[in-house]
C-alpha cells in the first residue's frame, strides 16, 4: 500500500508539473516543441538535482514511463489550452499541487538515504522548487521562488510537518503524506489570497541615488 501510494504521488506530481510547465510555455507563445521542453524540465528538474546530490541514478533516465507521462500531460495541456483561456488560475493550480507532491517525494528520498532531517527537508524543497526555477529561467523571467509569493516557505512548512508527524505522532503514514500535501497547497493558496509576503531586503532608489 505504501509503495503504491508513493507511485501515485510521483505520477500525480509529474503530471501537475508537466502541465504547469506547458501552460507557462504557452503563455510565452512557444511552439509545440518548446512547450514540450519546458514541460519536461519543469517535471524532472528538481528530481534530477536531488538525485545528483544524493548520488543515485537520475530517476527519469531509468523509467521511460515517466517520460511518457510527461509527453501525454503536455499534449493534454495543449488540448485544454484550446478549450480554456484561464491561464493564471490553471497554472497556479497545477503548480501548487505539484509543489506539494514533489516536496513529499524529496523528503522521503532523503529519509530512505538515512540523511539528517534538515537535509531531508532541503531535498524536499529542492525537489519541489528547482523544476520551477529552471522553467522560469528558460522563460526569461525571475523565478517564482525569488519573488513575492510564498513558495519555498510552503515546502519547508509542509516538510517540517511531515518529519514531525512521522517521528512523534501515531497517525498512519498514508494520512501524514496526504495531510502534508494538503498543508503545502493550502499555505501557498492562502499566501496568494491574502498576499502574505516574506520581508524583503534591498536598497531603496533614494539610497542608491545618494551613493
Amino acid at each position: 500500500m505504501h509503495e503504491q501510494l508513493n507511485f501515485i504521488i510521483e505520477i500525480l506530481g509529474t503530471i501537475s508539473f508537466a502541465m504547469s510547465g506547458a501552460f507557462a510555455a504557452m503563455q510565452k507563445r512557444f511552439d509545440p516543441f518548446g512547450v514540450l521542453i519546458i514541460s519536461f524540465v519543469t517535471s524532472v528538474g528538481g528530481g534530477t538535482v536531488r538525485d545528483i546530490l544524493i548520488g543515485v541514478p537520475v530517476f527519469w533516465m531509468h523509467d521511460i514511463f515517466i517520460c511518457a507521462v510527461i509527453f501525454g500531460s503536455c499534449m493534454i495541456a495543449m488540448l485544454i489550452k484550446s478549450l480554456e483561456n484561464k491561464f493564471r488560475v490553471t497554472l497556479f493550480l497545477f503548480d501548487s499541487i505539484g509543489l506539494g507532491l514533489f516536496t513529499i517525494i524529496g523528503v522521503q528520498k532523503g529519509l530512505s538515504a538515512h540523511l539528517h532531517p534538515i537535509i531531508c527537508l532541503t531535498l524536499g524543497t529542492i525537489t519541489g522548487c528547482f523544476g520551477g526555477i529552471i522553467r522560469d529561467i528558460l522563460l526569461n523571467r525571475i523565478p517564482l521562488i525569488f519573488r513575492k509569493e510564498i513558495y519555498a516557505t510552503a515546502c519547508i512548512i509542509g516538510g517540517a510537518v511531515f518529519l514531525f508527524a512521522v517521528k512523534y505522532l501515531t497517525f498512519s503514514y498514508t494520512f501524514v503524506q496526504i495531510f502534508t500535501i494538503i498543508t503545502i497547497v493550502a499555505v501557498r493558496t492562502l499566501a496568494v489570497k491574502f498576499q502574505w509576503e516574506i520581508p524583503k531586503f534591498y536598497w531603496s532608489d533614494k539610497n542608491n541615488s545618494e551613493m
